[in-house]
């Protein structure tokens, strides 16, 4: 035993050491980029040390990377009862090389980081063809020598400390090698390395969560810079750079994309500017609203249009929202971007198509985009977001507080018997959590609500009586209940009166027969708009998630430069709406609908339900509406001209 403890003290004495160092380099970021930091979090030593705590947690996860094969060395060394000089020299070897590579890392990550003001990333292999002038640029500045020093100096002095520690393990191990060890011993050596490895896998994971960590883990607060104080620079260009890799992010050939940007310029009427070929100045002639009014946003998890009796559902699941549907602008041509929550989020919110099946707000290099949040923002709203899961989810804590958000509250603010399953919280707990916040909060405001009951695992509280059979229609009776208790409830605060609710589907779902391979249930969703001063209209153009920003904003009477794909559908009538359904594609008129398959660059169209095989000339112009558009965006998201210039 005292063979095998001898080892675990070499291999963790060296990586708590190694966290150590990664420490200090955070704590010269700090240093270097403290005027980055807001004023209100100048003062506050906890907020700060938050940062640290996080950043040691996020650099626990690639030090648990590299003790991974030192640990299972020792094992397969336990079973021999092993734990000599040819055992840990090589161990100690592999961890010299390895650790300063993070040290690298970190160190480059000063200069990047006050540069671009986000942590490194896979961009920097985009760099690598320009060697020379890479290097040129790294020993060319001197604001750069500092970290390159301390890089220098700090990896010496590891080293050294780490071939200290290895001579001193190596001395007791001579003294142990004598020692005769009985089988029990052996067997006691190898279930402690197992238990070592169960403990390292762990690390790796880095929480006991539903998801493994993400960079959105580190995102606690308001300020940009503490949040991002505490990402691992290793770990965001290890996770960036496989995000990268993953076969959602190659590139779209659906057409040239400078013709498909071209092509968008033309359907919305955008001349563009410098920085984005979409720019236009979004007006509005007038509003209904003496004040800015609170904005309440319900995203409402699979709610197709083919659920309610507004869209003709004889089942009687939705009388709350059927009922505010006859009170409020009702949208009833509104189509999703996608089939997934974060389609859903990303158009609604930032007034961009969804690509395929990626999750444009996934990923270690997070986006900004000039969107909803940040209009209101930048117009005196404080933005809340509220969720029933854990934060991380999607990555939505790190990529909603990087583009617009004040607050996020999610599964970590809830108390741990309202958790049902892997979604978090109920429907109702979440209104009700949300009413509480909403009392005190300085207006206007904007507070979006995303729910998540209607997903399975379906889990309908006991005390609700539904009227169904099937538990599917429970539970969207149990939705459309929550929400109506939710109204209820807020028509007795005083800041009812001067708001505005939008209610939409974040996506739909199947409901009854799947009539091809876009059903239109998963992607007609229903949008209303309602608050007291706005009279009852219905509007029956051709409506898209990311039409909602510049509608809203119209009517609540803001005026915005705009950078994006939605349309005052109030004013501006699209000629299709398109979506997307993991691989494949769609445009949809009032009579016909066009499915592609990039993978396979096959094309079916369907006319009045029919499936057709003849082209005509409307064919063609949806097929080009939807290479054009879905085109652009990428072209225009890669480029990250995604943000107003101020």
């Amino acid at each position: 035993m005292k063979i095998f403890f001898n080892s675990i003290r070499m291999v963790l004495g060296i990586h708590v050491l190694g966290l150590f160092f990664l420490f200090l380099f955070r704590f010269a970021l700090f240093l270097a980029g403290g005027s980055l930091m807001s004023e209100e979090s100048s003062g506050e030593f906890l907020l700060q040390a938050t940062a640290f705590i996080r950043g040691v947690w996020f650099d626990n996860v690639i030090a648990c990377y590299i003790l991974a094969l030192p640990l299972i060395a020792i094992f397969i060394c336990s079973i021999f009862n092993y734990g000599g000089r040819r055992l840990l020299k090589p161990l100690c070897i592999f961890m010299e090389v390895l650790w300063p590579l993070t040290f690298a890392v970190s160190a480059g990550n000063i200069p990047f980081f006050l540069y671009f003001f986000k942590n490194v990333n896979s961009s920097i292999w985009y760099w690598a063809e320009y060697g020379t002038t890479t290097i040129g640029l790294m020993f060319g500045e001197w604001s750069y020598y500092p970290p390159i020093i301390m890089f220098f100096v700090l990896t010496w002095l590891f080293v050294y400390l780490c071939n200290k520690l290895c001579d001193k393990c190596c001395q007791a191990a001579d003294e142990y090698g004598s020692v005769k060890v009985g089988l029990m011993g052996r067997i006691g050596a190898c279930v402690l390395s197992l238990v070592c490895i169960g403990l390292c896998v762990f690390g790796i994971r880095g929480r006991m969560g539903y998801n493994p960590i993400k960079v959105s883990a580190a995102y606690y607060c308001e300020d940009a810079f503490l949040n991002q104080l505490g990402i691992s620079p290793s770990f965001n260009l290890l996770t960036s750079t496989l995000d990268d890799m993953r076969p959602e992010s190659k590139e779209l050939h659906l057409m040239d994309a400078d013709e498909a940007v071209d092509n968008v310029k033309a359907y919305l009427g955008r001349e563009g500017n410098d920085v984005s070929p979409l720019y236009y100045h979004l007006k509005s002639d007038s509003s209904a609203f003496d004040a800015k009014p609170n904005v309440v946003m319900i995203i409402m998890e699979s709610m197709s249009a083919n659920l309610l009796g507004t869209f003709g559902n004889d089942k009687n699941l939705t009388p709350f929202l059927d009922s505010l549907a006859q009170q409020s602008i009702l949208f009833t041509n509104c189509y999703s971007a996608g089939i997934h929550t974060n389609h859903g989020l990303y158009a609604t919110l930032y007034s961009y198509p969804a690509i395929m099946f990626r999750n444009l707000m996934k990923g270690s290099n997070i986006p900004n985009y000039t969107g909803l949040p940040t209009v209101l923002r930048d117009n005196g709203y404080r933005n809340m977001f509220f969720m029933t899961h854990e934060s991380q989810y999607d990555n939505m804590n790190a990529f909603f507080r990087t583009n617009g958000y004040d607050e996020i509250y999610s599964q970590e603010n809830y108390p741990a018997e309202k958790v049902v399953n892997s979604f978090g919280v109920q429907d109702d707990f979440l209104f009700e959590y949300a009413l509480e916040r909403l009392k005190d909060a300085p207006q206007p405001f904007f507070a979006n609500l995303l729910t998540i009951s209607n997903h399975p695992p379906y889990v309908i509280p006991d005390w609700f009586d539904a009227k169904s059979e099937e538990p599917a229609d429970q539970i969207v009776e149990y939705s459309d209940y929550s929400i109506s208790r939710f109204f209820e409830e807020a028509k007795k605060q005083p800041w009812f009166e001067n708001s505005v609710f939008v209610l939409l589907g974040d996506h739909g779902k199947l409901v009854g027969v799947a009539e091809n391979d876009m059903p239109q249930s998963y992607n007609h969703i229903p949008l209303m708009i309602y608050s007291p001063k706005l009279e009852h209209k219905v509007v029956d153009r051709w409506t898209q998630q990311m039409d909602i920003q510049p509608t809203l904003l119209s009517l609540i009477g803001i005026e915005a430069d705009q950078i994006n794909f939605g349309v005052d559908v109030m004013r501006i009538e699209r000629p299709y709406a398109f979506y997307t359904s993991d691989n494949v594609i769609g445009v949809r008129s009032h009579d016909r609908l066009l499915i592609y398959q990039p993978s396979t660059e096959t094309e079916h169209v369907y006319v009045d339900g029919k499936e057709v095989v003849e082209c005509d000339s409307v064919t063609a112009d949806m097929r080009q509406y939807l290479f054009s558009n879905l085109q652009a965006a990428e072209k225009i998201v890669r480029e990250g001209r995604t943000v107003v210039s101020k």
